[in-house]
């Protein structure tokens, strides 16, 4: 990892906060990831399971954690599970934890290794009533991949068909969802990271630059402040590109009077930004660009207004949307009888705004969170309205990260720059010499 290490109190506490969750008389097992095939011999990049990571901040491959509250034995009641380090492999694949660093790590004071496992849990097994297993229940799931989580899940029942089974998923949406004040220090520093590629972005970019070169100043701002990687591709979406959601070919010439979206974020110990913003390609926003752009702000600001703790995603986005559409009037994008004789499940203003408002954030980009219950205090959310016109070619969304407190909303991207003047100030700014 390229970050220093983090807290362990943070995993420590967010083991304490699972445990107490669990029934009496219950064993909890978590896999880590897969390393997964990409072409011939080589594989993809590793990223932790989310769920593993957020327990113990671990990030090596074939790990495990193990939580039995109840064990007799009091040094088995947590325990952690690496592979043993091995002379060979570590001569092609670099270091791997010894249990010194795990235990620094994790804050796990037990460390067994993998090799030596089944010896050891099968009586844990014994003793216990119910298992707890972990499967992936994120909403925007699409994934058909038999996953180590589910192969192990079908073992685990095969071995042992007469306990009770429960699903940690549960559990782990609601605890993961409500960030503790240290999670939130750490998403800041990925923010951070974030602010000061934006502003190296806005010195950058100018007619004719391609599309892939922003990418490029990303990705060296990103490595450069020790961020693991971007939390998701990056999107950079000049000209009419902007109205596509997800685009990521990024292969486009940005042209003297367009407008870029740029969708971006640093991830930073295993924990996610998400900015977005639009910016002229040549520093001046046209008289209709900068309309626009204040309604999508506005917008912005007052999602932001009514995103407390005690409402629902649901009904936000309802209330969001009804603002939306007297902004949509305002622009001349809807007619009042547009508006009156819209199909209440398809209202009108989802011709210029097609997606939702925010998302959970934390440790995955879309992290766990419910969009029925009422949103609780400690919540990381992200606000991002925008606007795309088809026949204008335009495609504008604003975006920042908003943490729930009991006193309302605290911005964690407020100092990054968000008005038009502002974002027209820094580009016009004499041009710092990009830093290689």
């Amino acid at each position: 990892m390229k970050y220093p290490p983090l807290d362990n109190a943070i995993y420590t506490k967010n083991r304490d906060r699972f445990v107490k969750q669990m029934v009496p008389g219950s064993i909890a097992i978590f896999n880590s990831n897969d390393e997964l095939p990409s072409n011939g011999d080589a594989l993809h990049p590793f990223r932790q399971n989310s769920d593993l990571y957020w327990l113990t901040g671990i990030v090596q491959e074939d790990s495990m954690l193990v939580l039995f509250p109840g064990n007799p034995d009091q040094r088995f009641r947590e325990f952690l599970v690496l592979t043993r380090p091995n002379e060979l492999k570590e001569k092609w694949d670099g270091h791997r934890l010894r249990r010194e660093e795990a235990m620094n790590i994790s804050g796990i004071r037990q460390i067994v290794w993998l090799d030596s496992l089944d010896g050891l849990l099968q009586p844990m097994i014994h003793l216990a009533e119910t298992v707890y297993l972990n499967t992936n229940e994120n909403d925007r799931k699409n994934n058909q991949v038999p996953v180590r989580d589910y192969r192990f899940a079908a073992e685990m029942r095969h071995r042992y068909p007469l306990h009770q089974y429960r699903r940690s998923a549960p559990i782990l949406k609601l605890l993961r969802a409500v960030k503790l004040p240290g999670e939130i220090a750490v998403m800041q520093q990925a923010i951070d990271i974030t602010q000061k590629t934006f502003e190296r972005v806005l010195q950058f970019v100018r007619p004719g630059v391609m599309e892939y070169e922003i990418e490029a100043e990303i990705w060296h701002e990103f490595i450069r402040n020790r961020a693991t990687r971007p939390a998701y591709n990056s999107i950079i979406a000049s000209g009419n590109r902007a109205r596509v959601l997800h685009y990521i070919e990024n292969n486009q010439e940005c042209k003297n009077g367009e407008l870029v979206l740029m969708d971006f974020g640093a991830e930073y110990g295993g924990y996610c930004a998400d900015l977005t913003r639009t910016i002229p390609v040549n520093g001046r926003f046209t008289p209709r660009q900068k309309e626009v752009y204040d309604a999508c702000l506005r917008l912005h600001d007052y999602a932001k207004s009514i995103l407390k703790p005690g409402i629902t995603l649901l009904d936000y986005t309802d209330k969001v949307g009804i603002e939306a559409t007297k902004e949509f009037v305002k622009l001349g994008l809807l007619s009042r009888s547009d508006v009156k004789n819209q199909d209440k499940d398809n209202p009108a203003y989802r011709k210029f705004l097609y997606h939702g408002i925010s998302h959970h954030l934390g440790i995955d980009v879309h992290d766990l969170g419910t969009r029925t219950e009422p949103l609780q205090a400690g919540m990381v959310l992200t606000v991002e309205p925008g606007i795309y016109i088809e026949n204008e070619q335009m495609g504008i969304r604003i975006e920042n990260n908003v943490w729930l407190t009991k006193t309302g909303n605290k911005d964690l991207m407020a100092k990054i720059p968000i008005h038009a003047d502002e974002i027209e100030k820094f580009m016009n700014a004499k041009k710092a010499k990009v830093k290689s």
